[in-house]
């Protein structure tokens, strides 16, 4: 069977598959993009250039380990690139010339001027590369300087310097985004009106880390002082995704979309693309597992493709924007409840304690003697285990066994059981005919001023 097509086309930036380094220490030289590069990925953006390097400090990220697993949230308070312009354009245009197929964008970042966001465009783009990238995301240390997210955070300021560089640019210009605003649609839509060719989003999310319990000493620290810095990783990913989606379903910004925020895996990947992104970018699973994470980044949606039927990118880019809306949207007549697998339970209890506690108390326990349980049809998959002269056997105790039952009349489908199970699928969500007609909540008003429908009641427990 013929391989699926991973090349995309970004605002017209081609690539030979969706997978971009991101803006990022990754990118910072042309040894680590000619190494990018062979090990497969598309295309990559160029750490942010300035006319003079900046001084970086020494103590730069911050990680969240959550239950066992490494950087599930990263923090940096690095800055743009620290090397001289003339090397970073010198590499990039030998880049260019070893690897003419691949996506080569330049992430920019100046002062607020005409004159001299002209000049740097010009020099980038004597380089040959393929596209630019104006940073107005970066959260710390450049934003107090007014750049970065400085300029992100208002759209005025978004759209009069993308004027300024579409005044100039030959390529086509992405405007990367700063979360760090109530509404992404706001500057979205301002790059827009200043001529973006296509949007980068999501840029870091401002944060600290975390603070030293025994130095009193927030994490990184810099002789002892810290500052926010940036957030990204797979924590971030919802985040992104929701922003994504929301500049996709805007018919006012309409210009192509490179997914960021939390990607280190194909599914990742795929999700940024079905809510409307062409390309994405990926930083710190690169930083964590190094380069070849791309191998089965590529792989891995190779066959995700044809197990779909997608011979091209474009086949489902965006097939997941129309799905999401707003509230106001949702079906009130539809309803699931939850069903435990029997054979499947170890009988810890963490779903009913997820329910009594933080939910809506439908799941029932009973504790029934060991020789009933497993005489039951729910024990019938069960059995005494021994170790050391002494059984054992999941739930088992002091010759009970905790049997765990949803009440299918009180559960309101909240899911929470479901996501706390430790095994997985033994609670599954099941649709049940809740006895209402399909409608919204505007419809269901409607229907109830009209009298056709008795208002809607929560379960009542009938313990």
């Amino acid at each position: 069977m013929k391989k699926p097509d991973l090349s995309t086309n970004t605002c017209g930036i081609l690539s030979p598959n969706p997978f971009w380094l991101a803006s990022a220490p990754p990118t910072n030289s042309g040894y680590q993009v000619r190494r990018a590069f062979e090990a497969g990925w598309g295309g990559v953006v160029w750490k942010t250039l300035a006319h003079e390097p900046i001084v970086n400090v020494s103590s730069r990220y911050g990680a969240l380990d959550y239950d066992g697993r490494k950087i599930m949230g990263f923090n940096n308070i690095e800055l743009i690139s620290d090397r001289s312009l003339e090397d970073n354009l010198r590499e990039i245009r030998e880049i260019k010339r070893d690897f003419p197929g691949h996506a080569v964008v330049v992430s920019l970042m100046v002062e607020s001027e005409r004159e001299r966001w002209h000049d740097i465009v010009r020099q980038t783009e004597d380089t040959g590369c393929d596209g630019l990238e104006l940073n107005f995301g970066c959260p710390h240390g450049m934003s107090e300087r007014g750049m970065g997210s400085a300029v992100g955070q208002v759209p005025e300021y978004t759209e009069m310097i993308t004027a300024w560089v579409k005044e100039v640019a030959q390529t086509p210009v992405l405007v990367k985004l700063t979360p760090n605003i109530t509404d992404i649609r706001a500057t979205g839509r301002a790059a827009k009106q200043g001529g973006a060719d296509g949007i980068s989003l999501i840029n870091t999310i401002n944060s600290i880390m975390g603070v030293d319990l025994e130095t009193f000493r927030p994490m990184p620290h810099v002789a002892g002082r810290g500052s926010h810095g940036g957030y990204c990783g797979p924590a971030v990913k919802p985040i992104a995704l929701n922003m994504v989606q929301s500049l996709a379903s805007d018919p006012e910004v309409d210009i192509p979309l490179s997914g960021i925020g939390g990607i280190q895996a194909w599914q990742d990947a795929v999700e940024f693309m079905l809510l409307g992104a062409s390309s994405v970018q990926i930083c710190t699973a690169a930083m964590h597992y190094g380069f070849r994470l791309v191998e089965h980044m590529i792989s891995g949606m190779e066959d995700w493709m044809s197990e779909h039927g997608f011979e091209k990118t474009t086949d489902f880019i965006g097939r997941s924007v129309s799905l999401v809306g707003g509230w106001n949207e949702l079906d009130l007549g539809y309803r699931v409840v939850a069903e435990i697998k029997q054979e499947d339970c170890i009988h810890c209890g963490i779903c009913y304690i997820a329910c009594e506690d933080g939910s809506h108390q439908s799941i029932r326990v009973e504790k029934v003697k060991e020789e009933d349980f497993l005489a039951s049809p729910a024990g019938s998959h069960s059995a005494f285990e021994h170790s050391g002269g002494r059984r054992f056997m999941p739930g088992a105790g002091e010759g009970y066994v905790n049997v765990f039952e949803v009440d299918r009349e009180t559960c309101v489908g909240c899911n929470l059981c479901s996501l706390a199970c430790p095994v997985p699928g033994c609670i599954e969500m099941v649709e049940k005919d809740s006895g209402l007609p399909s409608m919204t909540v505007v419809e269901y008003h409607e229907k109830l001023s009209r009298g056709e429908i008795e208002p809607i009641r929560p379960p009542e427990d009938h313990r």
